[in-house]
């Protein structure tokens, strides 16, 4: 599956905060790796997708809000693996459909919107049994691909991302929606690397518990662990900007200057989070001179165009 993906490539940020913390700052570029299936979705997609041909399903089933970029990138995947697919709804529908639900549709994706009650028992058998009596035998991937599989895939992300063999970055930095890939990078990572996540949700001191559970189950699956004992790793909760898709004039200009200084796009809601989160760090001290941090880069781009229409045409 993987052959039509280019390996993300890491590109080194010389900014002049790395520069005064005395650290050298990478960047994986997920987010380059597929124009539309790209960034951290792919990784947790690939087992399920594998899985799904392997039982011979001919039609995913997953789910997400209106702009969700797991929406967006599940309907071209099963576009281009030539699966059917069904996109379940938070909410309920809006014309003219946002480009998010616009790209879907294009893709072949089935749209059905459930009211926010009802979406809440998404993972429920209840609900689920309801949705294989209506649409016939499905291959239900939960939202965000957070499953054991999408755990697996993200098991994968930093394997090769080492500027030369014998290079270990000391930690590896990423956004924390609902902890399968941080999950997958402690899972990766050799002694003495630590991993950072940074929550986008508001309050998100409760992904620890989530965290250590999707741990103990991956461990406890039997499925392949590149190592049976997770490297550490600690959230950073209080770069957030308000909770889950909430944006201020601050991250924006943060976002559009280390866009023009470095020449990367982040996504708001993801990346420009957790890269404000390590400038902040640095700032402060909380890395020792000599450290080597590697930024995973999670792609997510396509959600930008409706931010950017609601907050800077206003």
């Amino acid at each position: 599956m993987s052959l039509i993906f280019f390996p993300p490539p890491i590109q080194k940020i010389n900014g002049e905060i790395a520069r005064h913390a005395g650290v050298d700052l990478y960047v994986l570029r997920l987010d380059l790796m597929h124009p539309w299936v790209n960034g951290n979705k792919w990784f947790k997609l690939k087992y399920n997708l594998l899985e799904a041909k392997e039982k011979n399903f001919t039609t995913l089933l997953t789910f997400g809000g209106a702009y969700s970029n797991h929406i967006y990138a599940t309907a071209a995947a099963g576009n281009l693996f030539g699966f059917r697919t069904i996109g379940v709804i938070r909410g309920e529908e809006t014309l003219p459909l946002n480009p998010t639900l616009s790209f879907a549709l294009q893709q072949g994706m089935q749209l059905v919107y459930l009211n926010r009650e009802m979406y809440r028992q998404r993972n429920t058998a209840a609900l689920q049994e309801y949705l294989q009596q209506r649409f016939g035998e499905v291959f239900i991937i939960p939202e965000g691909g957070s499953n054991l599989n999408g755990v697996r895939g993200c098991t994968e992300i930093v394997g090769d991302a080492m500027p030369t063999p014998s290079y270990r970055f000391d930690y590896i930095c990423v956004a924390c929606g609902t902890a399968t890939t941080l999950a997958g990078i402690a899972l990766s990572l050799y002694e003495g690397q630590r991993a950072i996540a940074f929550p986008v949700l508001k309050n998100g001191e409760f992904l620890a518990q989530e965290i250590e559970s999707l741990l103990t189950n991956y461990l406890a699956s039997g499925l392949p662990a590149p190592s049976n004992s997770p490297a550490s790793w600690e959230l950073m909760c209080d770069y957030h900007f308000g909770g889950y898709a909430k944006v201020n004039n601050e991250l924006l200009v943060f976002s559009q200057q280390f866009k023009e200084e470095h020449g990367i796009p982040l996504d708001y809601v993801y990346t420009a989070k957790m890269f404000y989160g390590v400038m902040d760090l640095l700032q402060q001290g909380f890395f020792y001179q000599g450290d080597s941090l590697l930024l995973v880069h999670t792609g997510g781009l396509q959600g930008n165009i409706g931010i950017e229409k609601r907050y800077l045409q206003r």
